[in-house]
């Protein structure tokens, strides 16, 4: 691939330009975002917030609330997203962890061993070491460029990295040449997960991306092969 003409940063510039400066995020605290996370599957991301709302007025986001709750009145916000019932027992699930292996004190465990954060945020269902990332990001525990899916095809498709057969290793591979060109701060590190993940739902999509109109398509190897596509 050519050398590109604009560092990430640069790149960054442009998607901010496109979409505007993105919000600071809503939600900070570990459990929570796990909880978010889990609480609609397969729900866009309004769905998820209405979900997310209705989640936090009615029953609160206290693990021992979280149990106690009717399953009915879960399953009923879990209608958000697809296979509700499952839903519910995941975030029982997610609530019966933190009981019971952090003394219903997730923060704390997190503050007293920062070192082993990411391997206990990874007890929880569905929390690989990208969420993890995440998780420790938003909180302000680690200054890492996590990154979802999304996010991670658009650094793929503008070179930085390899893809591999491996979906860990094609993230490391972007992860490591990403964070090569951008400054170790969480404010920074926060808005390139952002501005990543919106442009690859909106522009740099899986399916049919719009390369056409796409701001960064003169750095895109991914937009100069059509036969790649």
């Amino acid at each position: 691939m050519p050398a590109r003409s604009r560092t990430l940063p640069a790149l960054l510039d442009a998607l901010e330009e496109l979409y505007g400066a993105p919000a600071a995020p809503e939600i900070t605290d570990p459990l929570e975002i796990i909880l978010y996370e889990s609480i609609a599957y397969l729900a866009n991301d309004a769905r998820r917030a209405e979900a997310w709302s209705a989640f936090t007025r009615r029953v609160g986001t206290s693990p021992a609330r979280i149990l106690a709750a009717p399953r009915a009145e879960l399953t009923e916000i879990a209608r958000a997203g697809i296979l509700p019932a499952e839903r519910v027992e995941r975030v029982r699930e997610i609530s019966s962890i933190v009981i019971e292996q952090f003394g219903g004190d997730l923060n704390s465990a997190l503050d007293e061993r920062p070192a082993e954060a990411r391997r206990l945020l990874q007890k929880f269902p569905s929390i690989g070491a990208p969420g993890a990332e995440k998780i420790l990001l938003f909180s302000r525990r680690e200054a890492v460029l996590a990154l979802e899916s999304n996010g991670l095809r658009v650094l793929l498709r503008l070179g930085y990295g390899t893809e591999q057969k491996s979906y860990a290793a094609s993230y490391r591979s972007a992860q490591s040449a990403a964070m090569e060109e951008l400054e170790a701060g969480f404010e920074q590190l926060i808005r390139a997960h952002q501005l990543l993940r919106r442009h690859g739902q909106q522009l740099c999509r899986r399916m049919h991306p719009r390369c056409e109109v796409c701001p960064l398509r003169g750095e895109c190897s991914y937009a100069r092969c059509p036969e790649a596509r």
